[in-house]
């Protein structure tokens, strides 16, 4: 099947064979596609390795067939995004959630745009911990791992902000102890369901919240950006 102009991001590239790339991309309409990239490691390819940077919107032209899909030819869109230093890494950490959590073909036009919308916000300098923690909100959700944020799960009350309570990602909210080092305030959980910036406290203690989440969601599994971030 021929696929034209074709929105994506690059989120990991491989050597593949001789000369060629085994290109892990993000794509609008059909979600996450492993592309060869044939040839553009070769210094007379038409499509050089350059072209392929992450954090860079493309245009893809693919031939899909099976799991995975060959590049015909891919186009820049708009100016690139320059993430560098530590918003370089939380790029990187960006796109090893995205292939971690994501099954190839599985389209998701909700995940792309809000990974692209993050993108632009880290480009934009906004706080990065601040913009990954929504990130990660918003793809659980367009995953269907959404969190229950403002109700307890044990009575379905609304969370009271001043009490203490410690996220089950199986079940939501949990009562909890103060010194628990799963602990978070009511308020913070609140803070993220309204998308409004909690405090330095707070966002450590939801760093903390989404990183159990995460790791329950890779099976106990652990991303390599968390050391390189740690």
């Amino acid at each position: 099947m021929r696929v034209e102009q074709q929105p994506a991001f690059v989120l990991h590239a491989r050597p593949y064979r001789e000369t060629s790339l085994l290109v892990e991309c993000l794509s609008r309409d059909y979600g996450r596609i492993g592309v060869v990239a044939r040839g553009v490691r070769n210094e007379r390819a038409r499509l050089q390795r350059a072209q392929l940077e992450p954090f860079q919107r493309l245009e893809f032209d693919l031939l899909l067939k099976g799991e995975l899909a060959t590049l015909r030819s891919a186009e820049p869109v708009g100016a690139p995004l320059r993430l560098t230093g530590d918003a370089g890494l939380a790029g990187l950490y960006l796109n090893e959630l995205v292939v971690r959590l994501t099954g190839r073909q599985d389209p998701n036009p909700e995940l792309f745009d809000h990974y692209e919308r993050t993108l632009r916000r880290m480009a934009a300098g906004e706080p990065l911990g601040w913009t990954l923690r929504r990130f990660e909100r918003d793809m659980l959700d367009a995953l269907g791992y959404a969190l229950q944020l403002d109700l307890g799960a044990l009575d379905g009350e609304p969370i009271t902000p001043s009490a203490s309570y410690f996220y089950d990602p199986e079940s939501g909210a949990m009562p909890g102890r103060p010194g628990d080092p799963r602990a978070l305030r009511g308020s913070d959980l609140l803070a993220l369901a309204a998308d409004t910036p909690p405090d330095q406290a707070g966002l450590a203690a939801l760093r903390r919240m989404m990183r159990q989440v995460i790791t329950f969601h890779l099976g106990g599994g652990e991303l390599k950006a968390w050391r390189v971030l740690r």
